[in-house]
């Protein structure tokens, strides 16, 4: 009865999601781009192109050197949140999901008799078979089950694809004494770094550290938290409050001149704005990311931000964002990549009016704006600096952010 989560995590999601919506790709390599271009990246590979060391990251000229067959499709992030509805749906009516972690990723809470190993096994091929019977049948899933959420997710990973792993208490720790570090939740290559210096150089040695030396290496109480995971202790989870938003797009080859990328900029900016206010934030800061094609000396990039007084504006965000724009040295090369964000966010009812512009005269009208391009689509109203990238910023999805199709959709 020591097992308290299931976790399910799609297999090569956008690129399975586009063979199940076009069965011509079934069977084939795939690698999914954010835009149609040599000189980007593949987001997503299909199972089939992950047979040939193509992955996600993997440049495109790499792709065709290790697999000549490999198909390339343009990312449609709004076919992928609809299917991601329906993959919710199908687990939901086999047990409920206590989280959505991303896109591909949810949680459920085991309780009762679904705890003993036998029952818990049951409900994982159910869900399985739930998502090819209900949205798609070559949406592979693999499941883990463990007990905590974290150690779930650990075992999701450890057999791909479609597969159904089970971590036992009275297996800990050992079992997992053939990860590597990295392999774990919550460690990357900065912690990594870190736990090297503490001479922590395997999981093996990670599991035999004490609390102390791990809250040393977290920098506080997370250390203590990530003892307890990992020992397979039920951690609650930390809450969480939204610090930013944002939209960045690689250009495709004909919108990499300033005045385009600009005017993508300015689209990116509006969908930004419009997020900002749907989750009733304000924003005390604007940044601005430049991504330069490469050149002989590598990629290079350029950032700037700006603070100013809270507010959900579109009008007043424009002209910093031209201010910023101005602020940029010659660019050293062609824009690549764009990307705009909105920091130091507070609740729209925390913040306390500018004693000189009492009257927020915008406020209605970025209301009809939103209500409207909520309504007809997001190209319906829009600023004129926006015109020549209006259709140039389509819809993006974070691994840790699944997306709105009220406010995010591209119409």
């Amino acid at each position: 009865m020591s097992l308290h989560s299931l976790y399910v995590d799609l297999n090569s999601f956008f690129a399975s999601a586009e063979q199940q919506l076009r069965p011509e790709l079934r069977g084939r390599p795939v690698g999914v781009l954010p835009v149609m271009a040599d000189t980007t990246c593949c987001i997503a590979a299909s199972i089939d192109a992950k047979c040939f060391g193509i992955k996600t990251g993997t440049p495109v000229w790499q792709a065709k050197k290790l697999c000549q067959d490999i198909v390339f499709v343009q990312a449609r992030p709004a076919a992928y949140v609809e299917l991601h509805h329906r993959i919710v749906a199908a687990v939901e009516s086999c047990t409920p999901v206590s989280a959505v972690l991303s896109i591909d990723e949810m949680a459920c809470d085991l309780m009762g008799s679904e705890r003993e190993e036998a029952n818990a096994i049951k409900l994982g091929k159910q869900i399985k078979q739930a998502i090819y019977d209900q949205v798609g049948e070559v949406l592979h899933s693999s499941v883990g089950i463990a007990p905590n959420r974290f150690l779930a997710k650990t075992a999701s990973n450890m057999q791909k694809p479609d597969g159904l792993v089970v971590i036992r208490q009275s297996e800990l720790p050992q079992r997992l004494y053939g990860l590597k570090l990295g392999a774990l939740t919550g460690i990357g290559r900065a912690m990594e770094q870190r736990l090297n210096q503490l001479g922590i150089h395997s999981v093996e040695q990670l599991c035999s550290a004490s609390k102390n030396t791990l809250r040393q290496a977290w920098g506080g109480i997370e250390g203590e938290r990530f003892y307890a995971k990992l020992h397979g202790e039920v951690v609650a989870s930390a809450a969480t409050q939204r610090s930013s938003v944002g939209h960045s797009h690689v250009l495709a080859p004909e919108l990499r001149d300033p005045v385009s990328a600009l005017a993508v900029l300015y689209r990116l900016l509006h969908k930004a704005a419009m997020r900002l206010r749907h989750y009733g934030h304000c924003a005390g800061g604007l940044s601005l990311h430049l991504h330069y094609l490469k050149t002989g000396a590598g990629h290079t990039s350029w950032n700037e931000q700006a603070r100013f007084s809270p507010h959900a504006d579109t009008l007043k965000f424009n002209p910093v964002l031209a201010e910023l724009w101005q602020r940029r040295p010659p660019d050293p090369a062609p824009i690549l990549k764009v990307g705009v964000t909105l920091t130091d966010l507070v609740e729209h009812s925390q913040v306390t009016r500018d004693l000189f512009d009492p009257d927020d005269q915008h406020e209605t009208l970025n209301s009809v704006l939103d209500q409207i391009n909520q309504r007809y689509g997001p190209n319906t109203l829009y600023f004129g600096g926006a015109h020549s990238g209006r259709g140039a910023a389509p819809m993006r999805i974070a691994f840790s952010h699944v997306p709105e199709l009220q406010v995010e959709s591209d119409g």
